[in-house]
């Protein structure tokens, strides 16, 4: 019996170099190692054979592309036929890493909202003429902003 995993393959294989995304996701974390894997992740294969990948920020987008000659000699050891045939990188979305263990992400501790927080939230939220939709709002701007409040532990 074959693995599922297999036949996905061989049917993402008749895209052309598309199709090897799945084979790149696979090798990522191992070519590239830990630290760039949580900031740069595979996106998509253009026809060209060019891998496109996110990265968290500009910054990271730009010192990868003077590792590029380097990830693509690894991703081509660990490929072979499937390796890509260039690199570009570019901010955009990335996965979150995977919790230790593999269970549930670290609750984040949740904070009330201050009498201020609630205040400004309100205001907000002032000119939504639906009341159920106002509070919502309401509700949800106030929490995101005891969110951000800078009394948070490090």
């Amino acid at each position: 019996m074959d693995r599922l995993g297999d036949e996905v393959g061989r049917q993402l294989g008749r895209f052309g170099p598309q199709g090897a995304i799945a084979d790149v996701v696979g090798v990522w974390p191992e070519a590239v190692g830990e630290a760039i894997a949580r900031n740069a992740w595979p996106a998509r294969i253009g026809r060209d054979g060019t891998l496109h990948v996110s990265t968290s920020s500009s910054t990271w987008a730009f010192e990868l592309a003077h590792l590029a000659p380097q990830l693509l000699a690894r991703l081509g050891s660990l490929l072979h036929e499937s390796a890509p045939k260039a690199l570009k990188f570019s901010p955009g979305p990335i996965p979150d890493p995977p919790t230790p263990g593999g269970g549930n992400p670290v609750p984040i501790s949740k904070r009330d909202p201050t009498r201020q927080e609630r205040d400004w939230a309100a205001a907000i939220s002032a000119e939504i003429e639906s009341e159920e939709l106002r509070e919502l709002v309401a509700r949800a701007a106030a929490a995101s902003l005891a969110g951000q409040r800078g009394d948070r532990p490090v």
